[in-house]
């Protein structure tokens, strides 16, 4: 069983690791609970009543973050002609089409995002196994293919966080910073709450979102009542 060092176990001393807590007192205690040095990350993972080997309960979606991520997202687009410049009067930090795919197949890969116009994606194809298990690879269905490339950078670059579900059926994602404080945590994370409900599968029989847990990146995870999630968003 592995140890944990000194400083997470101060962060977890007097704790009780059963306890769930509302919504807002989760995302309270983990920013509470940091302790790096560095500014962490807070990731939230959901626990979904879904069994992603069938097609049809597959969660996967994006959302923009109305307090954005705290980071700079560097964005890749694939396209050509006039979308270039429309690409790069986004924002884009790197725009081109076939050879931009000869330079990843090269071994480039310093992005964190990327789109790319529906011409393109069979080019794209041709690097999908370099991009997809890395989570780079565009997809329609998260609004990373489309012909709108100016507006896709844009939401990119502002904060927009695509997710899908596990084997496990747990939901992955990250919410900000830990400097945010916690009520621009909140705002995001109800932004998420609310895109990761709609998107319910309406195969998904019984409770749909059946446990919920707030962390920072290197600090302990806080289990949140999944009961509150109804009232913090409003419902």
């Amino acid at each position: 069983m592995p140890k944990h060092g000194k400083k997470y176990r101060n962060a977890v001393e007097g704790r009780d690791n059963v306890e769930r807590v509302s919504v807002e007192e989760g995302v309270k205690l983990a920013i509470e609970a940091s302790y790096a040095s560095f500014d962490e990350t807070v990731d939230v993972a959901i626990n979904l009543g879904v069994d992603p080997k069938y097609s049809d309960q597959m969660v996967r979606g994006a959302v923009t973050l109305p307090n954005g991520l705290g980071k700079d997202v560097r964005v890749a687009a694939f396209c050509k002609g006039d979308k270039e410049s429309e690409a790069k009067e986004a924002g884009a930090d790197v725009v081109g089409g076939e050879d931009l795919v000869e330079k990843i197949q090269g071994g480039w890969l310093e992005f964190d995002k990327a789109v790319a116009t529906p011409d393109m994606m069979a080019q794209v194809g041709k690097i999908g196994r370099i991009l997809g298990p890395r989570g780079l690879m565009p997809n329609a269905k998260t609004g990373t293919v489309t012909f709108d490339i100016g507006n896709a950078v844009k939401e990119l670059k502002a904060g927009k966080v695509e997710f899908k579900v596990d084997k496990a059926g747990v939901l992955h994602a990250p919410i900000g910073k830990v400097s945010f404080g916690a009520e621009k945590l909140c705002e995001n994370l109800k932004a998420l709450l609310d895109t990761v409900n709609r998107l319910k599968p309406s195969s998904s029989k019984g409770t749909y979102m059946r446990n919920l847990a707030v962390a920072t990146t290197m600090g302990p995870g806080v289990k949140v009542d999944v009961s509150t999630v109804r009232k913090f968003l409003g419902a």
